[in-house]
């Protein structure tokens, strides 16, 4: 520290004479050691009044108080600037994880929309933070003719709702679900995610098992949003109800499940809270919203009715959606 107070000594007494930039220059090199030797700051500042005093042996004693005073500014200054940098750092650390997370849930939970002949299958899913709390999968048997499709919602974010995505995959894979009952299928996934999660997370579930030779919909929910049909004939939609309690809640719980029969244009939208919760509109009826605007494009493809939403109620929310937004739909 002697040496550093000789040499800063030295580049303020030329600097006082002669101002040149010379003078600045070496006093910029003269940083690169303070910074080497990470030197705090409330010692610069000592270091400085030591350098003033040698140079000006006749200043008045209320100078060396203000000079004392601004070392404890700058002590403090110092710490909330290191626990300042210290939570950069960690936050820089959290968003390579998440990112590495998200890439990582998109290639676990990465689901393909199946080709079938005698049905028209739009899907779009779209998470408003990096991480998805909706979950969509389908499974289509092509032996037996039938079509599975989860449709989910964790009530939490980030990586603990992307592990219980996760649990809630492998069980219906695990379950080979494309031949079995959407009230057997609950029933065994509510049991799965009560023993696997924490307790303060659930996930609602709409779960239906699509008969391709029949057109027969059964389906199934855990307090899931109700999904809803469209009637070409009636030219009028109606709510699929389907009571049950949310996956999670209690160990043993029974689902019900009903039937509806497809007719040529007819089509079942499948929805998440993040498509009929609209926040900062003047929206009274979301649902009847939604209905009014599929009704206007129920001539168009699945997939691009399916974007068309999701843009209609983007420009209404102003391109400010605040939860994750997955519709699928499934046209006759």
């Amino acid at each position: 520290m002697e040496q550093l107070l000789i040499d800063y000594k030295q580049i303020l007494s030329d600097y006082v004479v002669n101002r040149k930039e010379e003078t600045l220059y070496n006093g910029q090199n003269y940083v690169r050691q303070l910074i080497q030797k990470n030197v705090a700051p409330e010692d610069v500042i000592n270091i400085h009044r030591k350098a003033v005093e040698e140079i000006y042996t006749e200043l008045p004693d209320s100078l060396s108080h203000a000079y004392d005073f601004l070392i404890e500014v700058m002590v403090q200054y110092g710490m909330k600037t290191r626990e300042h940098q210290s939570l950069l750092i960690q936050k820089e650390e959290l968003r390579i994880e998440m990112e590495i997370a998200a890439r990582i849930q998109n290639i676990l939970l990465n689901t393909t929309v199946p080709k079938i002949d005698q049905l028209d299958i739009g899907m779009i899913s779209e998470p408003i933070r990096k991480m998805n709390g909706d979950y969509v999968h389908f499974l289509f048997d092509e032996e037996e003719d039938y079509l599975s499709i989860a449709v989910a919602d964790v009530v939490g974010k980030g990586v603990p709702a992307a592990l219980c995505m996760s649990m809630l995959k492998n069980g219906l894979e695990t379950l080979e679900y494309g031949n079995n009952d959407p009230s057997y299928i609950l029933q065994v996934l509510n049991r799965i995610i009560e023993k696997s999660v924490d307790d303060g997370m659930f996930v609602s579930s709409f779960y239906g098992r699509y008969d391709v030779n029949s057109s027969i919909l059964t389906y199934g929910s855990a307090g899931h949003e109700p999904a809803l049909y469209f009637n070409s004939k009636e030219n009028a939609f109606c709510d699929l109800e389907c009571k049950g309690l949310l996956l999670g809640v209690m160990p043993e719980v029974k689902y019900s499940q009903s039937n509806i029969r497809l007719e040529e244009n007819d089509f079942i939208m499948i929805v998440t809270d993040g498509v009929t919760e609209l926040r900062d509109c003047d929206v009274i009826d979301s649902r009847n919203l939604l209905k009014e605007i599929a009704f206007s494009i129920r001539h168009l493809p699945a997939q691009e009715m399916c974007e068309k939403i999701y843009l209609e109620l983007q420009r209404l929310q102003d391109y400010n959606l605040e939860d994750d937004f997955t519709i699928v739909i499934l046209k006759k």
